[in-house]
């Protein structure tokens, strides 16, 4: 189940949140994702808040599949683009062949820890074969929470590398760098492109 105190901020922080994370334009990590895909291809967009992401997608020509455990950010998605953002936490993925890609970006930080490996075997068992995953992580160790109160899980570089692998991915790229969020505080982070091996 989603962390409660975490849902809630989201529920009531949906437009704040959406103002601070709104560039107008794809992120250089969304473009290199995009460019992997197929021509009109299907993506997950899994925890996709205010749905951005999916907006961009769709305005590319592919077709987003926008999923949150947030009302508030779905409502808000709705409302402002008419995506079709619908509710689902990670525990309701259990599609099968079903996408060409999934991105699930700083969004799979907010699982337990020990729930990781089989929400992203559940993600490769939704993608077609040779599909794509983008996943952004914050990098650290453990689990706690931000000045928010939002619940974080942290991995290492070379930890996540080890999970996708365990869960059937080759890993095509990877980006880290330091991002200032909604709590104030510069963090470093980790993304990584991944193809499903079969």
């Amino acid at each position: 189940m989603p962390d409660e105190k975490t849902i809630t901020f989201y529920d009531t922080a949906a437009e704040r949140y959406a103002n601070l994370t709104d560039t107008g334009t794809p992120s250089e990590n969304l473009t290199a994702f995009m460019a992997l895909l197929p021509k009109g291809g299907s993506v997950l967009d899994l925890g996709c808040g205010p749905a951005r992401s999916s907006v961009h997608m769709r305005e590319a020509g592919f077709k987003p599949d926008p999923v949150d455990a947030s009302t508030g950010m779905i409502e808000l998605a709705n409302k402002t683009h008419n995506i079709g953002a619908r509710f689902a936490t990670f525990d309701d993925i259990d599609m099968v062949d079903a996408y060409d890609g999934v991105w699930a970006n700083f969004s799979l930080l907010h699982a337990p820890l020990g729930d990781l490996p089989r929400y992203l075997l559940a993600i490769s068992k939704a993608l077609h074969s040779k599909g794509f995953f983008h996943i952004a992580m914050k990098v650290g160790a453990g689990a706690e929470r931000d000045k928010i109160d939002r619940l974080y899980s942290y991995v290492s570089v070379s930890e996540l590398r080890g999970l996708l692998k365990d869960a059937g991915f080759e890993v095509l790229d990877v980006v880290e760098g330091h991002e200032v969020g909604c709590a104030g505080t510069n963090d470093p982070f980790v993304v990584m492109r991944a193809r499903k091996y079969a």
